[in-house]
């Protein structure tokens, strides 16, 4: 198991934080909580196997965060003194005493055990910084290279971040956590009698290390050796003809479908209207609760930020919350949802689920999404099994572009790979594929969900929510699922091509 750095821990955590809350006490805080981070991103990029970008950031400081008079006050610094601390304590008070002219709801959090000096490392072998940038470099390059031998070019991406984090608060909580995440992509593009087609890897985020690319927990060559021929069969695939198809959709691709219908859809805060300005509110409202049926009864949908190397995954979140799993859709019904302290308290569920974020030292917590998954069926199908249930209907694989209306209900996703299935088996690839549906009339048309042997933790680095806007990375696990009747688009005739 690795440690939290020692350069970190160096920092000056304690002596700024007691500074800082003990100003905030002093000048009549009913709560003050304390959070230092340092956020450190790589992003490399090449283009035909050479080197064309590089960036290397590095984000350090802190916030304070209080409640005065019941009003929310925050405020943030990067210099690192006892003194400098005390003063972004006194104006976050002094904030909290503006905004209380205008604040029309007293602000209170759900309660929440006292967790002192826990720490918490995510579940990684190799820290991707400790390896030279040439050594990557070559990497990519290595499997570019071997791509561009079939096809016509390649764009290869490796982002990866560090995020390290000392959270203390007045009710005597204080946390201090590491972890890291990386993302490789690479997409071969071809052209072939004037149409051009492109094919990316299907390796998802993880929060792992750098051994995610040398062999632990996905097979990276063994992948890249394959784009080419699918690449070449989406060349060479017909358009798909419109209509109502059974869908076997794999992981590669449902995790997105369940991050903008389920995902969004069940964050507390947009569900009750407080969240609308960035991407809409929800159909999913509160008076909902335990009697929407939201999918066939096959269907349990869990939040949790404790999965191993999910990419929402923490000990304990930005409000001193120790993490945990919960039920978000039960037997097809919503039966929870995501939750900060204020959220939880407001409505009665008693406690946090532990889904507070700031993605950066800058910026006030919110609630945001945790690791959001459909769990598979124990014992149930493989992938195969369920294609061979399927008479006349379509394979989905891979993500790609998506729509969804401003109250997470009406949508349609796309994807990389399409196989026509003909009578229980792949029948090679038709493209121009949209599958399209309400978020209800999907979930209830799904028959059934593969077993544990096809389960896979997709996800991204790059949720949005928030003015200003924030990001939060989330994985989303799933299996393969089965669909009966849900309705197809051609994309090129609906472009009026």
């Amino acid at each position: 198991m690795r440690q939290i750095d020692p350069d970190f821990l160096a920092l000056p955590l304690r002596q700024l934080a007691d500074a800082a809350l003990q100003r905030a006490r002093d000048l009549g805080a009913e709560h003050a909580d304390f959070r230092l981070e340092r956020v450190r991103a790589e992003t490399l990029r090449l283009y035909d196997a050479r080197l064309i970008g590089s960036i290397d950031a590095d984000d350090l400081g802190y916030a304070v965060r209080v409640i005065k008079n019941g009003t929310w006050g925050f405020a943030a610094g990067v210099e690192l003194t006892p003194g400098a601390a005390a003063k972004i304590a006194e104006q976050a008070v002094e904030v909290a005493a503006v905004a209380a002219a205008v604040n029309r709801e007293r602000i209170e959090l759900a309660p929440e055990p006292v967790y002192r000096d826990a720490t918490w490392v995510s579940a990684y072998d190799v820290d991707p910084f400790e390896v030279p940038q040439q050594d990557k470099v070559e990497l990519l390059a290595s499997w570019s290279a071997g791509l561009l031998k079939s096809v016509d070019h390649v764009d290869a991406r490796l982002m990866q971040v560090k995020e390290q984090k000392f959270y203390a608060d007045t009710a005597g909580t204080s946390t201090t956590q590491q972890r890291v995440r990386l993302h490789p992509v690479l997409t071969a593009m071809k052209v072939e009698d004037g149409r051009f087609e492109e094919m990316r890897t299907l390796a998802p985020p993880a929060g792992r290390g750098y051994e995610y690319l040398t062999g632990t927990g996905w097979d990276f060559p063994a992948e890249l050796e394959r784009v080419p021929e699918h690449l070449a069969e989406k060349l060479a695939a017909p358009s798909v003809e419109a209509g109502e198809y059974d869908l076997v959709i794999d992981p590669s691709n449902l995790w997105l479908t369940i991050h903008e219908s389920i995902g969004h859809a069940t964050e507390l805060d947009r569900a009750l209207g407080y969240e609308a300005a960035y991407a809409g509110t929800s159909f999913a409202t509160f008076d909902k609760l335990h009697d929407l049926v939201y999918g066939s009864p096959i269907m349990n949908v869990t939040g949790d930020r404790v999965a191993e190397h999910g990419l929402a995954t923490i000990g304990y979140d930005d409000e001193g919350v120790q993490t945990r799993q919960f039920d978000i859709i039960a037997g097809g019904t919503l039966v929870g949802y995501q939750l900060d302290r204020r959220m939880a308290l407001m409505k009665g569920f008693g406690r946090s689920n532990g889904c507070a974020f700031a993605d950066s030292p800058g910026h006030m917590p919110m609630q945001r999404m945790p690791n959001v998954s459909l769990q598979p069926a124990p014992g149930g199908p493989s992938t195969e099994e369920l294609i061979s249930g399927v008479e006349r209907g379509i394979y989905v694989v891979g993500d790609r572009s998506w729509s969804i209306d401003m109250q997470r209900y009406n949508f349609q996703f796309t994807g990389q790979r399409f196989y026509r299935i003909t009578g229980g088996r792949l029948d090679g690839q038709v493209r121009d594929v949209a599958y399209q549906a309400t978020t209800t009339e999907f979930w209830r048309s799904m028959e059934a969900v593969g077993g544990p042997q096809t389960y896979v933790l997709g996800g991204a680095f790059n949720c949005g929510k928030g003015q200003p806007g924030q990001i939060a990375p989330v994985s989303h696990g799933c299996p393969s699922a089965l669909f009966r009747g849900v309705r197809i688009l051609n994309t090129v005739q609906e472009g009026g091509k």
